[in-house]
């Protein structure tokens, strides 16, 4: 998975001297590709979402047996949603449906992302598939991985009534707070005065209904992509039901290592 990073003041200067809008931030965050994996094995309908001027690519994977849950699963910086596929196998395979949205831009997607317009895009998806009965009458979880968790928090906050758990998959505080990772002592004041968030995690878990949504924060000590110091912000933050699985291993890969206990864990979400 692409490492998120604003490494230096030269960017930051360039921006600043130069005048221009700061949304152009947006571009350090997401790294769209066109490039598309085959999905075998796997049963799915496309769905293309008109939306403005653009188009977005949602895949419906569903299981062989009947669903007992569905999964709306916003995925990470890089890539598009079929480099996502090995982390979502576990679930299907465990008869839940799998939602999965392309931000403009990624894949089979138009346009060019932003934090603003993705985060409204991944609204109208979800109000656009909670209309079907099969959808609407089962328990629903939101499952943000890496730069997803932004999205899918967000979505929590806004529709905690609908919405029965809220998974953060290595995730990241703030797209403020990732931003200051490594930059130096001096630059960061500007770094919080520039790269803003219009949203993030660390205050969106705090407004999550406590009556209606459990929250799953799922990290490992040794991410190489997202510091696990976020993952701790998020989780103090958070409301209760809540819980904590940190993992060995890398950057998402939890359902990969221990797949059992990953849906043991799903599981417990929709009891």
């Amino acid at each position: 998975m692409k490492k998120i990073q604003i490494k230096s003041l030269l960017f930051i200067s360039i921006i600043f001297y130069s005048n221009h809008s700061f949304s152009q931030f947006d571009d350090r965050f997401y790294y769209p590709s066109k490039e598309w994996k085959s999905i075998d094995s796997l049963k799915y309908e496309s769905h293309f979402i008109k939306i403005e001027s653009d188009s977005l690519n949602c895949l419906f994977i569903y299981p062989k047996e009947k669903a007992k849950a569905t999964v709306f699963y916003f995925h990470g910086a890089g890539g598009n949603v079929s480099n996502y596929i090995q982390f979502i196998r576990p679930l299907v395979k465990n008869n839940f449906n799998v939602i999965m949205v392309d931000f403009r831009g990624y894949g089979k997607s138009s346009g060019k992302p932003s934090h603003i317009n993705v985060a409204n895009d991944a609204q109208i998806i979800v109000d656009y598939f909670i209309r079907q009965d099969s959808i609407s009458t089962k328990p629903i979880i939101l499952y943000g991985a890496s730069l997803g968790s932004q999205i899918a928090a967000h979505l929590a906050k806004k529709n905690s009534g609908k919405i029965k758990a809220l998974i953060l998959d290595g995730g990241m505080s703030s797209f403020t707070d990732i931003a200051l990772e490594g930059t130096p002592d001096a630059q960061k004041e500007i770094v919080k005065t520039y790269v803003t968030s219009p949203y993030s995690s660390k205050e969106d878990v705090q407004l999550l209904d406590p009556n209606t949504v459990k929250l799953l924060i799922i990290h490992s000590r040794t991410d190489s992509s997202i510091p696990f110091s976020h993952a701790e912000t998020v989780f103090k933050n958070g409301n209760e039901p809540k819980s904590f699985w940190i993992y060995e291993g890398d950057h998402l890969e939890a359902p990969l290592k221990e797949e059992q206990l990953f849906i043991e864990k799903m599981n417990e979400l929709i009891k």
